[in-house]
């Protein structure tokens, strides 16, 4: 079968590249956004041209690392590093620097720009971003289940299900590694949602919100949601800023006072750090004009 995504696979790696087509039920369609086609990909060293696309995907880089070449512009994606490829007729190519395996999921529907706003990329350009280790779980449920069920309406429910867990995840919403958090590590997740991230809570004081020892809420919260309790507080506090920067007109300064970073040097290094650019880089490119999301805004208005 021909690849949505690869221009070319390489025979001794086409075993090793598994993808599907979702063909959405009534109520999907009705939605606005549905999964179009989700795949898998191992790579060997060397350079892999994507083809024209006209969906949004998601493309997240399993284990490994690759350089993402877009237009000239050039993305490095280790592994849990995602991005976004927007639609369109523009140059792309990976280039992996030795056995890398990688994740894509297509989106469709004219509400897919708000979801991909939702989930902190850009419309307009690939955007590096983490990926918690329950979105990359659930994205690889979203590809087995695409590819057991491809061309089909089989599994349209689930696959919904599962697409709806990964923005859930991506927002800090208590979605676990398997099923449901448990009680006491959702109360702290719910704790830190309402704060806003705003707080800068100590691992005492999550332990405490759960009651449990803290290296027991330590090994309880890595088992559950797939990363330690502080790389998780950061990284919603990274997605909380870029909302802040891009959607309500906050300064670099206002935006880090509001997640809790009162020192504007030590926000912009960790913003960078997590988002692969500075925080006014990421304003600068967030204000591109993009009509697509304005129409999506007024059509929605007058429903």
């Amino acid at each position: 079968m021909e690849s949505y995504l690869l221009r070319n696979i390489p025979p001794e790696l086409e075993s090793l590249a598994v993808e599907g087509i979702h063909k959405p039920g009534s109520l999907t369609l009705a939605s606005g956004a549905w999964i179009h086609s989700a795949g898998s990909f191992v790579l060997e060293e060397g350079v892999y041209p994507l083809r024209p696309h006209e969906q949004w995907v998601w493309l997240a880089v399993e284990s490994g690392e690759i350089s993402l070449n877009w237009d000239s512009h050039e993305l490095a994606l280790d592994a849990s590093s995602t991005c976004f490829l927007p639609g369109g007729d523009k140059y792309c190519e990976i280039r992996a620097a030795g056995h890398t395996r990688c994740l894509w999921i297509a989106l469709e529907g004219p509400l897919s720009p708000l979801v991909v706003r939702k989930m902190g990329a850009l419309l307009h350009m690939p955007l590096r971003q983490g990926a918690l280790p329950s979105q990359i779980y659930l994205a690889t449920q979203i590809v087995q289940v695409i590819v057991r069920h491809t061309g089909t309406s089989d599994a349209t429910y689930q696959l919904q299900h599962l697409l709806y867990g990964m923005i859930a995840s991506h927002w800090g919403q208590p979605v676990a590694m398997d099923a449901m958090l448990s009680h006491e590590i959702a109360k702290v997740v719910d704790t830190l949602r309402a704060n806003q991230y705003k707080d800068n809570f100590s691992l005492a004081e999550m332990a405490a919100i759960s009651r449990m020892p803290m290296e027991t809420f330590r090994k309880r919260f890595v088992a559950e949601v797939g990363m330690p309790p502080l790389s998780y507080v950061l990284h919603c506090k990274m997605e909380r800023a870029k909302e802040l920067l891009r959607d309500q007109d906050c300064s670099v300064r206002q935006a880090g006072v509001e997640v809790g970073m009162q020192d504007p040097y030590h926000f912009s290094k960790q913003f960078k750090h997590i988002v692969g650019i500075s925080p006014s880089a990421f304003m600068k490119q967030a204000s591109v004009p993009n009509a697509t999301i304005r129409g999506v805004a007024r059509k929605e208005k007058k429903k």
